[in-house]
């Protein structure tokens, strides 16, 4: 404890440095009892992560499964894996054990993982929102323009560019020089309060120009494009003899997903000066886990696919031991 308290005085009496050997993540500030809710965050954490490896196991055993759509569904649990993974842990660690302090390699690190994740989530919705769109406006070119080929490659275009575009605000950061405090007031290495406590000795503008540019590319494009697609399929759904039902259930399900997913991180986003740190801090926490945990439940529930492959599933030791009586 001494220890701590030691350190802690130290954060609020930096002076000017180039790399400082640490930095400490403030977490919640003021309110009580904030160990109910990592508690949560932890049932979400597992519940997520059951569900999600549900997902991948159901999609690489059942054959009828391996069609282009559910290359970007496996993609976009494994996502949700990680993400809850690169995040929750950490926070436990620091908030209900006291290990606040993080050093200058690992923060950046933390950065990276948390937001490659977070970026890929958007890109995999973008990505199932294209197939969506083909499938429905496009019946007939379906299988020219969604084929495994095609879908491969936009996933692996999209973490090539989710990397590419996390790098360069990873790089302007480490060319600050930091000083005054080292406190970053979020529950992890967040990019715009980390930067931030360098503007006081340091040019950051590059990095203020990345922290508006990425959220731009990476969240609001694409619900843009999401939007755009299903003005499209709705209009499609309405002029063309389709099975609307099953269409419908699909297209829901996915809506419920992009729904959770964009709105509370881009209320956040837009509204970012003037949201109190607690409760930034609480909608960006609660962004970072849900989806992942609802997701897997969302398509379980809402997809038909699934359902009758879980019938299969629960059905084939059946008939296994039917036909060893017979």
């Amino acid at each position: 404890m001494t220890a701590l308290t030691s350190n802690l005085s130290l954060t609020q009496n930096t002076t000017t440095i180039i790399r400082p050997p640490y930095f400490y993540i403030s977490g919640f500030t003021g309110i009580p009892h904030m160990k109910y809710y990592y508690v949560f965050l932890s049932l979400v954490y597992i519940i997520s992560l059951m569900g999600n490896t549900f997902i991948m196991i159901v999609i690489y055993v059942d054959q009828s499964l391996h069609s282009p759509k559910y290359i970007a569904v496996l993609n976009l649990a494994f996502t949700d894996i990680c993400e809850t993974t690169a995040l929750v842990p950490k926070v436990l660690d620091m908030f209900l054990f006291d290990r606040q302090f993080i050093s200058y390699d690992q923060c950046l690190a933390n950065l990276f993982f948390v937001f490659i994740f977070l970026f890929m989530q958007s890109f995999n919705l973008t990505i199932l929102s294209y197939d969506r769109l083909v499938a429905i406006c496009l019946p007939l070119r379906y299988h020219m323009l969604v084929s495994h080929r095609s879908m491969f490659q936009l996933t692996g275009a999209a973490w090539a560019f989710a990397v590419l575009i996390l790098l360069i605000p990873v790089g302007f950061i480490t060319r600050l020089s930091f000083c005054g405090s080292v406190v970053i007031k979020s529950y992890f290495c967040d990019h715009y309060p980390l930067y931030s406590l360098a503007a006081p000795c340091s040019d950051v503008l590059p990095n203020d120009v990345m922290s508006y540019l990425d959220p731009v590319v990476v969240l609001f494009i694409p619900m843009v494009f999401i939007i755009a697609s299903y003005v499209c399929i709705i209009h499609a759904l309405f002029t063309i003899t389709l099975p609307k039902d099953r269409a419908m259930k699909t297209c829901t399900s996915h809506l419920i997903l992009v729904a959770i997913f964009y709105l509370p991180i881009n209320i956040t986003y837009i509204c970012f000066s003037f949201i109190p740190t607690n409760i930034r801090i609480i909608n960006l926490s609660l962004t970072s886990v849900l989806p992942p945990m609802l997701n897997p439940i969302i398509y379980v529930l809402k997809t038909e696919e699934f359902k009758e492959s879980s019938k299969r599933r629960k059905l084939s030791p059946i008939k296994r031991c039917m036909e060893q009586q017979n």
